[in-house]
């Protein structure tokens, strides 16, 4: 497609942070596209670019300066697009010109191109990625802890996974998560949009959620442990008490022989491949190990996981990576090592649906889209609901 125009502009997120909105036209289409930010980030990450007050008006500046200079005009495959923001960009983790700049260009051509096809997004990407699109499992993000939740519970994420059609897991979702409020019953919401209670016991969110999902068919219960957040002076901090890697392992597998877990992201810190290919090697046939900040959506560090044989799932962010291209290849890179790939939002959302197409054009094994008491988490589910729509009437 021949590019003819290219404009950004600053919108606020989830969390009432800027962030970035960009609109690409051609042949008399626009499509646009905003990108979220994360709170818990890998340091292995693509680096948002932010001003020191965490504006994003040089990110803004780069989609209408640079990038619109080198791309405006000019006529380029998606690869090709993405190949050229790269090379633009030149450096290893896009923190000259943003990986928030280059993503939002890189998700509105994508979008672009669906729409000069006639095609819907999630169809777009299937056939980009030569994948099998497919209904993801919902992980719902049903209580918030880590720093999303200011340490409230130790872990970041507490979920309930559901198998099935869109359609049947959302409204077990749905419920769930309705008689979940309803058992804490007033407590806030973290930023993921799930609950933020606080309990001074480890188990007892894990006893709380394996009743819950006792009520339904086809669930189970996930953790992001994001443990690099609790790690210092080689010590895991957890409620007031301190813990070695082999120390966690164990609480980690009294939990997993407890209770009905499906997975287990980020275990332990995002340097310690030794301790993650250890505890897979003790528990991966029974749940999934997945790489979050381990992985940073990176397909050389999946492939350096591989070898290690360190995990056996790696959750994928695009704006981990900062290209749909990087991300599709991600997705191979883990489809490749005989893996499992969970598509994610971030906790500072927009209402932008990407995250949604790119799970079922993918085939991605789940999506993790957030808790229901945010508009922006809402939106990716609703999106779900419509793509199995079309799906049913392609």
């Amino acid at each position: 497609m021949r590019i003819d125009r290219l404009e950004a502009v600053m919108i606020t997120d989830s969390r009432g942070k800027p962030t970035l909105e960009t609109t690409i036209s051609a042949n008399a289409l626009s499509a646009t596209a905003s990108v979220p930010s994360g709170k818990s980030t890998g340091i292995h990450e693509a680096v948002e670019l932010r001003g020191p007050d965490g504006n994003v008006a040089e990110a803004i500046a780069n989609v209408n300066g640079e990038i619109a200079r080198a791309i405006v005009g000019k006529r380029f495959s998606l690869d090709e697009l993405d190949a050229a923001l790269i090379k633009l960009d030149g450096t290893p983790n896009k923190s000259r010109l943003g990986a928030n700049a280059i993503l939002s260009v890189s998700i509105a051509a994508q979008r672009l191109l669906a729409m000069l096809e006639d095609i819907p997004l999630w169809k777009a990407i299937e056939k980009r990625a030569g994948t099998t699109a497919g209904a993801p499992r919902l992980f719902m993000n049903v209580m918030n802890g880590g720093v999303h939740a200011d340490f409230k519970l130790p872990f970041q994420e507490y979920l309930v996974v559901v198998d099935g059609t869109t359609r049947e897991a959302f409204a077990t979702a749905k419920e769930a998560f309705e008689k979940l409020g309803e058992r804490l019953d007033g407590v806030p919401m973290g930023d993921e949009g799930g609950y933020a209670p606080a309990f001074d016991q480890l188990e007892e969110p894990f006893e709380i959620l394996a009743e819950l999902v006792a009520q339904f068919p086809h669930t189970s219960i996930a953790i992001d442990a994001a443990a690099s957040e609790f790690y210092r002076d080689g010590q895991y901090h957890i409620l007031d008490a301190s813990y070695s890697a082999d120390d966690l392992a164990r609480i980690y597998s009294g939990l997993v022989e407890k209770f009905p877990f499906h997975s287990i992201e980020d275990p332990f810190d995002e340097e310690s491949a030794g301790d993650f290919t250890r505890f897979t090697a003790s528990v991966g046939e029974k749940i999934l190990v997945i790489g979050d900040d381990f992985t940073v959506t990176n397909p050389d560090r999946i492939l350096k996981a591989r070898e290690e044989r360190a995990i056996n799932a790696v959750l994928i962010k695009p704006n981990q990576i900062g290209t749909v291209k990087e991300a599709i290849e991600a997705v191979r890179a883990t489809s490749a090592a005989g893996w499992k790939s969970v598509a994610s939002h971030r906790s500072g959302e927009t209402n932008d649906t990407f995250i949604a197409d790119f799970a079922y054009g993918v085939g991605a094994h789940g999506i993790k889209a957030g808790g229901l008491g945010q508009k922006e988490r809402m939106e990716k589910y609703y999106r779900l609901l419509a793509i199995e729509r079309e799906a049913e009437h392609k």
